[in-house]
C-alpha cells in the first residue's frame, strides 16, 4: 500500500520516493516489517493460544523430551501468514500477477492447515481433515495456478524466437512494444527478442540451462501445442502438491523447518531477482521473465516472518506452526519454484524436504512388502520422517546408524547446515554446463 502511495504521489516531489522504485529497498523493508510482525504480533499471539488452551496434543512415540512439549501452543502459522502478509501488502506491487498468485496459494494452504488444525485441536479429532481432503484443495490450487500460468498474458518469459522455426507454436507469441514504441528488432535479423508463452523451465547440467515440457509430447501440431500446456499444468499440481506435503512431513522438530524453508526462501528470492533483471538473467544465461522480480519482495517477507517465528519456535519451542503453517510455507516455495521457472531444481535446493518426504514413501511400501511376504513388517529407518530416525535407538531397522540418538537441537543444526550446502550447490549449478 506504501508502494501504491508512492506511485499515486509520483508527480510531487517528495524526499526518498525515488527509493521505492528499488526493489532491493523494498524487499529489505519488507523482510524488517516481517520480522518485527512476527517477533511482536508472535508474543500476543502465543499468549491469546495460551489463554484459549491451543495446545499440541502429543502421541508418546518414545522419543527424547517429546512428552514436555505437550500443550504447546500451536497453530503459531497464523503468526507467519499475518507477518507475510503485513510486508507484502506495504511494499510489493498488488497489482502484479506474480504477487497475486503467491497472496492467493498463502490464504488458500494457510485456510486449509487452519480447518485441520482447527479439527484437531476443538473438535478433539486427532486424524484432522482426511489426507483425501487435503490433496482435493491442494490439487484444486495447483490446476487454478496451473491454468493462470498457461492462459495469462501477463506471465510471459523473453526470449529469441526464430519465426521460420517456431511454425504451429507461433501462436504463443505476444507482440511486445517497448515504451517508445520500438519492437527492438535488428533490421535483417532472423531472430527477434519477443515475450512469448513458453513451457521452457530451468534445468542444470544442459546446453542453455533449459527445458521445454513439449519434448515430452507424444504429438505434433495443433494436438502438440494442447499436449504440452496439459504436461505443464500436471507438472505444476504436482509440484505445489509435493512442496506442501512435504513441509508439512518435516515439521517435527522445534525450528527445523522454520530454519530449512527460510534457506531455500532466500534462493528463491536470489533467483527471482535475478530472473526479472534483463541484465543479470543474460548473464547467468537463465530466461528473462518481465515482471518477476517482484517475487523477490515477496520472499523477502517470507523469509523475514519465517526469522522472526524462529524466535519462539527454535529449541525448545514456546509455539508450533501447525498445519496452518507448514502447508502454506511449502505452498508459497513450489509456486515461487514455478513462477520463476526453477520447479526442476526443487529437488536440489528442497533436498531436506524430499528426502523427508521419499523416507516416509519407503518405510511405507517396505513395511507392507516385508508383511505381505513375511507375515511381519520390517523397517528401513528406526522411525520415519528421518528426522525422527536419528531420536530412536533399540528399533529393528535396516539402517543402525546412529547407534545412540542425538539430542533433537544437534539434529536440527545439521539439517540447517545440509540445507544451506544444497542452497549454495543450487546457486553453483547455474554457472555449471
Amino acid at each position: 500500500m506504501i508502494y501504491h502511495l508512492f506511485q499515486y504521489l509520483k508527480d510531487y516531489d517528495i524526499p526518498g520516493q525515488g527509493l521505492f522504485t528499488y526493489l532491493s529497498f523494498r524487499a529489505i523493508l519488507a523482510s524488517i516489517t516481517a520480522m518485527l510482525v512476527a517477533v511482536f504480533a508472535g508474543r500476543r499471539i502465543i499468549g491469546w493460544l495460551q489463554k484459549k488452551q491451543i495446545g499440541e496434543e502429543i502421541r508418546d512415540l518414545g522419543l527424547e523430551g517429546q512428552m514436555q512439549k505437550k500443550g504447546t501452543p500451536t497453530m503459531g502459522g497464523i503468526i507467519i501468514i499475518i507477518s507475510i502478509l503485513s510486508g507484502v501488502l506495504l511494499f510489493a506491487d498488488l497489482t502484479n500477477i506474480y504477487i497475486i498468485l503467491l497472496l492467493i496459494t498463502t490464504l488458500w494452504l494457510g485456510g486449509l492447515g487452519f480447518t485441520d488444525d482447527y479439527i484437531k485441536v476443538f473438535r478433539h479429532n486427532k486424524e484432522g481433515l482426511s489426507e483425501k481432503g487435503k490433496l482435493i484443495a491442494q490439487i484444486m490450487l495447483g490446476l487454478a495456478i496451473g491454468i493462470t500460468v498457461c492462459f495469462s498474458g501477463d506471465i510471459v518469459v523473453r526470449e529469441k524466437v526464430d519465426r521460420e522455426a517456431a511454425g504451429n507454436d507461433s501462436r504463443d507469441v505476444i507482440t511486445a512494444v517497448s515504451e517508445d514504441g520500438a519492437s527492438g528488432t535488428a533490421p535483417g535479423s532472423p531472430e527477434e527478442h519477443d515475450v512469448v508463452k513458453s513451457t521452457k523451465t530451468t534445468i542444470p547440467f544442459v546446453k542453455n540451462h533449459e527445458f521445454d515440457y513439449k519434448w515430452l509430447s507424444p504429438f505434433k501440431g495443433t494436438w502438440g501445442w494442447y499436449c504440452k500446456w496439459a504436461i505443464y499444468v500436471v507438472m505444476i499440481v504436482l509440484v505445489i502438491t509435493a512442496c506442501s506435503n512435504g513441509t508439512n512431513l518435516t515439521d517435527g522438530m522445534d525450528g527445523l523447518s522454520t530454519g530449512t524453508s527460510a534457506i531455500a526462501g532466500v534462493v528463491l528470492g536470489i533467483f527471482a531477482w535475478m530472473s526479472g533483471n534483463i541484465i543479470n538473467s543474460d548473464y547467468l544465461n537463465i530466461m528473462y521473465i518481465p515482471g518477476a522480480g517482484e517475487i523477490a519482495v515477496f520472499m523477502a517477507s517470507f523469509v523475514g516472518a519465517l526469522i522472526g517465528f524462529l524466535w519462539y519456535n527454535s529449541f525448545p519451542a514456546q509455539v508450533f506452526m501447525g498445519d496452518t503453517g507448514s502447508l502454506a510455507i511449502g505452498g508459497i516455495i513450489g509456486v515461487c519454484a514455478i513462477l520463476i521457472r526453477k520447479e526442476l531444481l526443487l529437488p536440489i535446493l528442497c533436498g531436506v524436504f524430499f528426502v523427508e518426504s521419499l523416507s516416509v514413501l519407503m518405510q511405507r511400501f517396505y513395511f507392507k512388502y516385508t508383511k505381505r511376504k513375511y507375515g511381519t513388517g520390517k523397517r528401513i529407518f528406526k522411525m520415519a520422517p528421518l528426522h525422527h530416525h536419528f531420536q530412536k535407538e533399540g528399533i529393528p531397522a535396516l539402517i543402525q546408524a546412529p547407534s545412540k540418538a542425538l539430542p533433537e537441537a544437534k539434529i536440527v543444526v545439521r539439517f540447517w547446515i545440509i540445507g544451506i550446502i544444497l542452497a549454495v550447490m543450487t546457486i553453483a549449478m547455474l554457472k555449471i554446463r
